[in-house]
């Protein structure tokens, strides 16, 4: 180690170099029982890549596992176990409760959270959707199911809009794909039913929820028109 640090420094007087550290020769080098230890060249620490490989493949997973004989007498004994989960319960009883009241008191939903459908209309009161069709072409349930016919200003508007809700896995590629808002999945999760009849949504109850909840589905599409 000194011979191999003074022939560093002797090299560095005769190229014009001012003399460095030991670790920045990248010259040292010392031996482990189980490998090398090599310099990183980019910030000088001492990493045993070879060693730390080498001891990984000769480790048994198994015996990792494996609990000291003490420790496991001493658990045993002492019941260490029982002590640390009354200390638990103790730290609980003097912080307030998490539980929420439901349904009179609910936790916040996210803005992009997929609930129950709706159709949307502009604020004059005309339906938003222009029967593209992109929403029943993507829909991967085949839930979906329109029918259109033109009008009389040559605009298109739909006759039929169904939504199997059975069907539905509330993808949210039907909001994804509609490119005027129209068809969206509103924060409404209580929407159960007692017969399979009342899931079968058509276009009266579809713009009767958007109706409903236009205020909030505007606030939420705003919310997330960043990351669209």
């Amino acid at each position: 180690m000194f011979s191999v640090s003074r022939a560093a420094r002797s090299l560095n007087v005769i190229a014009g170099r001012p003399q460095v550290s030991l670790l920045n020769t990248r010259l040292a080098a010392s031996v482990f029982p189980t490998g090398i230890r090599y310099t990183h060249r980019s910030s000088g620490d001492t990493v045993t890549v070879r060693a730390r490989r080498e001891q990984r493949l000769n480790e048994d997973p198994e015996k990792l596992m494996v609990q000291p004989v003490l420790d496991r007498a001493a658990q045993e004994m002492f019941f260490t176990e029982i002590v640390r989960t009354m200390w638990l319960v103790l730290e609980q009883m003097f912080k307030p409760p998490y539980t929420i009241m439901y349904p009179n008191e609910k936790g916040p939903i996210s803005p992009r959270f997929r609930g129950e459908h709706a159709l949307r209309r502009y604020p004059t009161g005309e339906e938003r959707c222009i029967a593209c069709k992109l929403c029943e072409a993507i829909c991967p349930a085949q839930a979906i199911t329109i029918e259109a016919e033109p009008r009389e200003d040559g605009s298109r508007r739909t006759t039929r809009y169904d939504i199997d809700m059975t069907k539905c896995i509330y993808c949210g590629f039907c909001q994804e794909a509609c490119p005027v808002d129209a068809i969206v999945e509103s924060q409404n999760f209580e929407f159960t039913t007692e017969t399979r009849e009342e899931l079968l949504y058509n276009k009266e109850k579809l713009l009767a929820n958007g109706d409903k909840w236009e205020a909030e589905l505007a606030r939420n599409l705003k919310a997330d028109h960043l990351y669209r």
